[in-house]
């Protein structure tokens, strides 16, 4: 059985950290999870019902797709239930509560129900006697690949490169599916939630990881909703001190009698009311270590720092008619504007960045988004459903198995190319922590209209070769934005560039590209 799941404890603090305060929906869902864990203990009910203990993954999901067939959901539980029946958790809750958690996580978000079905049983495999050749003919091969790109390899055959390995292979399953990383994130999503039980320098292992790369992932997959709390997760752990005192500052303002937030608020409603635009205005406090980062940026924090206004509209247009609005009729900084609308992140993210100031100086930062754009904002891939899936119908996946992900963006495509050529697994562990730490991804254009991902700070040199690989060694030069430039010449998002090869095939690079290369592959 995973020592990440069985070691993990029933949901509260974590050990010498207080627990990262997280929306009331999922306060309440760990509760009724406790419950359900009874439920869970009374075994399947009669064949055709829904068991109880489904009920609360039912509902969530049924509120993203009312008309979805929930059959495979109820023999998904079925299966999961018995063979983990007998399985406990270091809490004493029957072992099934995890997949529980785990899909109702998932449910929230608006996956669909190919999603839900594997995460039931993305331990089955792993951790009982279920074998994926009995989940592919019982669920089918969607269920069975994400099952398999979810399951761990055995410390017994890998040994201590278990881990790096495992990671490689769930990296290749979702460059042909991103289903598979978004159940892994739930799955440790839960986890940190429930790591109190274990040892401090075992917690700290795989807070380590989960802030190495589990964030880092799902930030670039646009999974704001569960990054957001496993920051929260991984602070509360890896810096007790920080955390707690930030715990207070978030203390102390909301016990303060005013609130310029909802003043601004307000004053927003008004404007837009009068300006006729339907529109909702919500407060979004700030989690725990975005107020950590803005304190230490600025120090001493006032009322408008520990959260942002949220206006959601309908449609694309009332977007920037809010903005207008806004910049008339308040005070803006014209310098935090940014428009994430008309140039996406590459992580799908979408919205208009403002901010207003009131007369005592006051800054509320404005995020502008329609109902769409915030429901991929929270949950990215997640929300995109099956990728599969074509306006009539579902699209198999080709007779050798591989899958042409459409979702797949460019970091991902840059990852799959360079672990192939990362045998060793320390290597491989290493570089993805190293690729994975750069933030941010920029676009540029190369002549024939294709384009290139690539991480911020990346130079001519990473764009030869991220387009040519090795043939890259006979790069003589480039242009960008139409001038020639040398190769050390660090690029921007939305730069053109054209690579300049020289005829000799056996050309080598020159050693100071290496002062210049910043990508794994170069």
């Amino acid at each position: 059985m995973s020592a990440e799941a069985t070691n993990s404890a029933t949901p509260g603090p974590v050990s010498g950290a207080v627990t990262p305060a997280v929306p009331r929906r999922k306060s309440r869902a760990r509760i009724d999870l406790r419950r359900l864990g009874r439920a869970a203990l009374l075994g399947p009910t009669a064949r055709g019902r829904l068991p109880d203990a489904i009920s609360h993954v039912v509902d969530a999901h049924r509120a993203h797709h009312p008309d979805a067939g929930l059959e495979p959901l109820r023999r998904a539980y079925v299966l999961a239930e018995s063979s983990h029946r007998g399985q406990m958790r270091k809490s004493g809750e029957p072992y099934i509560t995890h997949p529980l958690a785990v899909t109702l996580i998932l449910a929230e978000l608006g996956a669909e129900t190919t999603t839900l079905t594997a995460s039931l049983l993305h331990d089955t495999v792993e951790d009982t006697d279920v074998t994926l050749d009995q989940v592919g003919e019982q669920f089918g091969e969607e269920v069975r690949f994400l099952v398999d790109g979810v399951t761990k390899l055995e410390k017994v055959d890998y040994g201590a490169a278990a881990e790096p390995e495992t990671f490689r292979k769930m990296l290749v399953a979702t460059g042909n599916d991103v289903r598979v990383m978004s159940i892994k994130l739930a799955d440790r999503l839960h986890n940190m939630r429930t790591l109190g039980v274990m040892r401090p320098e075992k917690q700290a292992r795989i807070a380590k990881v989960t802030r190495d790369v589990l964030i880092p992932l799902a930030e670039r997959l646009g999974v704001q909703a569960l990054k957001t709390e496993l920051e929260d997760l991984v602070f509360a752990i890896l810096h007790p001190e920080e955390y707690e005192h930030t715990r207070e500052l978030i203390a102390e303002n909301a016990a303060r009698a005013d609130d310029p937030l909802t003043e601004m608020a307000d004053e927003m409603r008004t404007v837009l009311r009068e300006a006729g635009i339907q529109a909702e205005v919500l407060i979004r406090p700030r989690h725990f270590v975005s107020v950590h980062r803005v304190s230490r940026k600025r120090g001493r924090l006032r009322g408008a720092d520990f959260g942002r206004l949220l206006v959601l509209v309908n449609e694309d247009a009332d977007c920037y008619g809010v903005l207008g609005e806004l910049h008339t009729c308040m005070t803006p900084v014209v310098s935090e504007f940014k428009d994430f609308i008309a140039v996406p992140k590459f992580n799908l993210y979408q919205s208009l960045h403002t901010a207003v100031a009131r007369e005592d100086g006051q800054v509320a930062e404005v995020l502008i988004r329609t109902h769409q754009m915030h429901k991929v904002a929270e949950a990215g891939v997640v929300a995109l459903g099956n990728p599969y899936t074509g306006p009539a119908e579902e699209q198999t996946a080709a007779g050798d198995g591989e899958r042409a992900d459409p979702t797949r963006p460019g970091w991902l495509s840059r990852l799959l190319d360079w672990q192939e050529a990362a045998p060793d697994p320390d290597t491989f562990w290493s570089t993805l922590r190293e690729d994975l730490a750069q933030d941010r991804e920029i676009t540029v254009f190369r002549p024939d209209g294709g384009t290139l991902g690539l991480p911020e700070g990346a130079t001519c040199v990473d764009a030869a070769y991220a387009q040519y690989g090795e043939d890259a060694h006979a790069c003589i030069g480039a242009r960008v934005n139409g001038r020639l430039a040398t190769l050390s010449t660090v690029l921007r998002d939305g730069d053109s560039v054209q690579l300049l090869m020289g005829q000799d095939p056996a050309s080598e690079p020159s050693r100071e590209w290496l002062e210049h290369a910043h990508t794994p592959g170069a």
